[in-house]
């Protein structure tokens, strides 16, 4: 009797009768012999289909298929290393489950607009499938990473009275007649949490109310938060420093196969090592100014800043110390400069721009609370986050790393919608 199996275990089971359950991707026939290749999730497979091997009903059901039909197909499994895989199945039951007709998307040029009305099924092409695997993979790194240095895990909020960016990037909404947002950050509630367990970071989706359509940008994303207690911004760094590459490491041990798929060049990621360069703002304005860009000290960095910064530097560089103006209320003021802040952009090379914005916090009670007033916050939302400051108060820093630009970048794909299952931008909530 046949043993159901996966794809990715074939090699355990050579010589014997098997049943894979997968959608077909292609089939072909010559004369008597035809060819399906099974596609199940964790792997694809060839099954060779002989006229006079398998039944009439099997052969004539072998000549129905077409791109996507869901099939169960029993066969003896046989080395061949000119197959996908290394193995394929010698056929000789065929189940039709669910039929596929007129399936939308064709092995030809589809433009962007009509992929993403179709995302539900654009996933299923190789290439998407290679780069959620990629994610996949990042993601659980993300969580092995912490876990083997003591981090906590905490699920912060998504429904928030507390902002951490700028007012007007936020999805508001009525709370039973409060005012309350999506959330931007789980940064506010990590610092509350690090002075429960000392190391602790959050991992969940995020919320921008941004009106862009950059290829960097989405409504929504996923964002990994560390916070530790008693780390400078210094520390900060090196923490980011592991982190990253120890991200990039792990896609290039475990994905190889999917990065040759979306044939990937992994030099520039072979380069991904410690010590990153650290450039100050002051310098890499300077720098701006001598490659051409039209840019005034005070002014945030945008991407074609980020993207000429980069280039000069063969792996990650450190933006930092930016002026205080341009960054969030809660980073910490810097002693030797006060007109910035102690903070840091990672900017990943290849043209992806800031995949890390970190810093060390405030934890001056009058300074935060100065701050918060400056911005036009409501300080009454705050109390909580005040009180950080009010009992015990302690040094600690972190950051924020982007999931959809991470692996936009390893995967060296155009825009970050192709990173993440279901992309959310401003013209686009379906499907």
């Amino acid at each position: 009797m046949a043993v159901i199996t996966e794809v990715r275990r074939l090699a355990e089971h050579v010589g014997q009768d098997v049943t894979v359950r997968g959608w077909i991707e292609t089939t072909r026939s010559h004369g008597r012999v035809g060819f399906a290749v099974l596609r199940d999730g964790s792997g694809i497979v060839q099954a060779v289909f002989s006229q006079r091997e398998v039944s009439p009903e099997t052969w004539e059901a072998f000549d129905t298929l077409t791109q996507e039909t869901s099939v169960h197909i029993t066969g003896v499994v046989r080395a061949e290393p000119r197959a996908p895989g290394g193995y394929e199945i010698g056929a000789k039951e065929l189940v039709i489950v669910g039929r596929s007709e007129d399936y939308p998307i064709q092995p030809k040029e589809h433009g962007v607009d009509f992929l993403l009305d179709h995302r539900h099924l654009w996933l299923r092409s190789s290439q998407q499938r290679a780069i959620l695997c990629v994610r996949a993979e990042i993601e659980q790194a993300i969580h092995d990473f912490f876990y083997q240095r003591g981090f906590v895990r905490i699920d912060t909020p998504i429904l928030t009275g507390a902002i951490g960016e700028a007012a007007g990037e936020l999805f508001e909404t009525d709370y039973f007649g409060q005012r309350a947002f999506l959330a931007q950050t789980g940064q506010l509630y990590v610092e509350a949490a690090a002075a429960a367990f000392g190391k602790v970071y959050c991992f969940g989706p995020t919320f921008r109310a941004e009106k862009s359509k950059t290829r960097r940008h989405l409504n929504e994303f996923w964002m990994v938060e560390p916070e530790v207690a008693w780390y400078d911004s210094e520390d900060n760094m090196r923490l980011q420093e592991a982190f990253v590459c120890y991200l990039v490491e792990r896609a290039l041990e475990r994905c190889r196969d999917e990065l040759a798929v979306l044939e990937r060049d992994t030099a520039p990621l072979e380069r991904v090592v410690p010590p990153f360069p650290r450039l100050d703002y002051s310098r890499a304005v300077e720098m701006l100014r001598e490659l051409g860009h039209e840019i005034e000290w005070g002014q945030d960095l945008g991407a074609p800043h980020e993207t000429a910064l980069a280039e000069a530097f063969d792996r990650p560089v450190f933006i930092i110390n930016y002026p205080k103006a341009a960054k969030a209320f809660y980073m910490k003021e810097n002693p030797d400069d006060p007109r910035t802040v102690l903070c840091d952009d990672l900017l990943a090379p290849e043209g992806y721009g800031e995949i890390i914005g970190g810093s060390q916090r405030e934890d001056d009670y009058d300074k935060l609370l100065a701050r918060i007033q400056e911005e036009g916050l409501p300080v009454d939302a705050y109390g909580w986050y005040l009180d950080l400051r009010k009992y015990g108060s302690f040094p600690h820093s972190g950051f924020g790393l982007g999931i959809e630009r991470t692996v936009a970048w390893i995967c060296n794909r155009p825009h970050i919608r192709e990173a993440i299952p279901f992309p959310r931008t401003l013209n686009r909530l379906h499907p």
